[in-house]
């Protein structure tokens, strides 16, 4: 159904992908997986043919079938209602609306939604309207872009059940593990090895839990063969080294009255060196050379555990004059982890904002806070170093290098503007300067949304293990699962624990 033919792809000097072929089937679900800044979300561009800042060459093979095209995001979609989202603004075609009522039940909607401003959406919603202009237009191909972002667990449990049964190709790209182990059949995998200075893919038509798991035994042998290698390697150089010396010092102690003696060291030396070339010859086992191998744990700064860190009694929780919740309560002590869920637009957020305003200044505690738009906490305009080591101190900065190094930035990106890196990349700072600063205390809002499938299982094991406490806001179904010690469900009537 959809052919690709020795396609390579460069954006600004930097290769995403060279060379890459592989033929999909009319009802594969292909999952495109990689570190934040690799060009998944280039790749989706150039198949729908709408990349014009890529030099593309090779082919792609689709016709006589039609893209649908999912964004990541849709915020220029400003003071425009869902029905002209959906139908534009022509002449009405009813042979859509009748499809748009054909799939209502399908999506949860009633007829109302039509007359709502698309921007008033919820994350969720958005979604599924988009998705539903996609079926509307009869696309037989479906590419997704990050179709999970923001979506509450009901709403992420529904887009599982559309992939799953949905029967045409969907291409899609997502940091959620647990939607990617329950919908892809086929994974392409995008790096940038040896510094980000060199791509590669690998296609592989199985699931994400079997790639992750075949992948994971390959590097471990590779790895232990590589360092046998290197191992066997320094002992034959070693080895030889000292016969070599040996061997010279014969040759310059050796008396002049012994000529023949002198020819037999001389032939000794000379086979010494062709071992030493054929030794110099030998390929070794590439040293593994992943991304996602990300290094980093907080300090021991553990707060006692019958410490209050947070006492919050709100009989109403309001935006802009809406009530979104009533009767929130919650006491949270020292070492307690605790992850809030809840609808999209019942204001989790708006919560975890509070609880920042609760407790910025405390000298008690030591705060770290990740909001859901980074901007509120981080300038944009400072380069990473100058936020990691804003004393330009010369040990501040070798330290924040350090850190840095470990989670793989390179020494470029070190001197970026943080507007110029990605959003998971910017996710990633965001713990370093936790990490650096010695906090104690963690508000988390969606913490692992944005970064790559491959290295939130590190970033959720570094904060099982925080002996501090965390109040996290999160959909990530791993994350619940792995992290917190209480899940708390946030609904119109109030906080409640799940058992």
């Amino acid at each position: 159904m959809l052919e690709i033919r020795n396609l390579s792809i460069r954006v600004n000097g930097k290769e995403i992908c060279n060379n890459f072929s592989a033929y999909l089937n009319a009802t594969d679900k292909l999952a495109i997986i990689g570190e934040e800044g690799n060009g998944k979300s280039t790749l989706l561009k150039v198949l729908l043919g709408e990349c014009d800042y890529a030099e593309v060459s090779g082919s792609i093979q689709s016709s006589p079938y039609t893209f649908g095209y999912l964004k990541q995001s849709y915020e220029e979609e400003k003071e425009i209602r869902v029905e002209e989202f959906l139908f534009g603004k022509e002449e009405k075609d009813y042979a859509l609306y009748a499809s748009f009522y054909q799939y209502l039940d399908t999506f949860g909607f009633d007829e109302e939604i039509l007359q709502r401003e698309f921007e008033t959406l919820s994350g969720g919603e958005k979604v599924k309207v988009a998705i539903l202009r996609l079926l509307l237009q009869k696309a037989d191909i479906l590419l997704l872009d990050e179709p999970t972002n923001d979506l509450d667990l009901q709403t992420l449990l529904w887009l599982e059940d559309f992939i799953l049964n949905y029967n045409k190709l969907v291409i899609f790209v997502s940091h959620d593990e647990t939607l990617l182990s329950h919908c892809a059949n086929c994974i392409l995998h995008i790096e940038q090895i040896r510094k980000k200075s060199v791509c590669r893919t690998t296609f592989e038509r199985v699931g994400y839990d079997t790639y992750t798991s075949k992948r994971s035994l390959a590097l471990e042998k590779q790895d232990m063969m590589a360092k046998s290698e290197r191992r066997e390697y320094k002992e034959k150089r070693e080895r030889l080294n000292r016969i070599m010396q040996k061997v010279e010092h014969q040759q310059r102690t050796i008396s002049r009255g012994d000529p023949h003696g002198g020819f037999l060291l001389k032939k000794h030396m000379r086979n010494l060196k062709a071992q030493e070339r054929k030794l110099d010859e030998t390929q070794l086992t590439e040293k593994v050379d992943v991304e996602e191998g990300i290094s980093f744990r907080f300090e021991e700064n553990a707060l006692p555990k019958g410490k209050t860190v947070l006492e919050l009694d709100l009989d109403t929780l309001c935006v802009r004059g809406k009530a979104l919740s009533k009767e929130i309560h919650l006491k949270v002590y020292g070492q307690d982890k605790i992850c809030i869920i809840g609808r999209n637009g019942i204001g989790k957020s708006t919560l975890i904002k509070k609880m920042y305003e609760l407790l910025q200044g405390r000298d008690d505690i030591k705060l770290g806070y990740m909001p859901q738009n980074y901007e509120d906490q981080m300038d944009y305009d400072s380069t990473v170093l100058e936020y990691l080591a804003p004393s330009e101190k010369k040990e501040d900065v070798t330290k924040a290098r350090l850190y840095l190094g470990n989670m793989k930035f390179t020494r470029e990106e070190m001197v970026r503007k943080i507007r110029d890196l990605s959003n998971g990349s910017r996710a990633k700072l965001y713990l370093l300067k936790f990490v650096l600063d010695g906090v104690n205390v963690l508000l988390l809002d969606e913490p692992t949304r944005n970064v790559s499938p491959l290295s939130n299982p590190k970033i959720r094991n570094v904060l099982s293990e925080f002996t501090g406490c965390i109040i996290a806001v999160s959909h990530d179904r791993r994350f619940i699962e792995e992290v917190p010690s209480m899940v708390y469900e946030m609904t119109p009537d109030g906080l409640f624990p799940l058992q």
